[in-house]
């Protein structure tokens, strides 16, 4: 396990003890955290495995609240947020400045978007776009971040970008794939709309969250 300068982790915290997974047979394998994150009380994380490359990586500026938990072979970006006993299966990506509210849980091998925002006590079993917000069980997507999206200072016209290309990826005719294309071709030189574009187009093993008529 190796910790950057500056984490902190507070009492009972479990780190880079043997994975949860049945699989498991003793192999080296590697746990990264890197700096100036907050592991607060009875945090659970995990090293990888073979089926993932035996690295689970958490980013820098981080913040874990009570009782989360990272299984093995997640890769966390920079500025991320789980609530209080939020939770991750293995093999879950969570893109930088995601944000993922209390009493959550997210499926094995989900992606979850830049910027993007879960509602609290949320099941997440498939993928969730940049800049999106979901909420239910099973989630469904609620629209765009827009507050996280104000709070760290897009612009309008980025704002108003991103609406126009949610619309065109959500409705319409053609696969949604077909629609991201679209949507990406429709805003060459807005770059968090050619994030969503490029998550979508990038193929998972999940489905996607998506509105409740889309």
């Amino acid at each position: 396990t190796s910790i950057g300068a500056g984490t902190r982790i507070w009492p009972f915290a479990s780190i880079g003890y043997q994975p949860q997974d049945m699989k498991y047979r003793g192999e080296e394998s590697w746990l990264d955290i890197g700096p100036r994150c907050v592991i607060r009380e009875h945090v659970t994380m995990n090293p990888g495995t073979t089926g993932g490359g035996l690295h689970t990586r958490v980013g820098s500026n981080c913040l874990f609240m009570v009782g989360c938990h990272v299984a093995h072979d997640c890769q966390i970006g920079d500025n991320v947020i789980l609530a209080n006993n939020a939770t991750l299966a293995g093999h879950v990506e969570i893109g930088e400045f995601a944000f993922q509210g209390g009493l959550t849980a997210v499926h094995q091998f989900v992606r979850i978007g830049a910027h993007s925002m879960i509602g609290g006590v949320s099941g997440v079993d498939k993928d969730v776009i940049p800049y999106g917000s979901v909420i239910g069980n099973r989630a469904e997507l609620g629209g765009l971040n827009l507050v996280g999206l104000k709070r760290r200072g897009f612009g309008r016209d980025t704002i108003h970008a991103l609406r126009g290309a949610y619309r065109m990826i959500f409705e319409g005719e053609g696969s949604l794939s077909e629609r991201a294309v679209r949507a990406g071709e429709a805003y060459p030189h807005v770059e968090p709309v050619q994030q969503v574009a490029a998550f979508i187009g990038a193929g998972s093993s999940r489905n996607f969250c998506t509105p409740r008529d889309g």
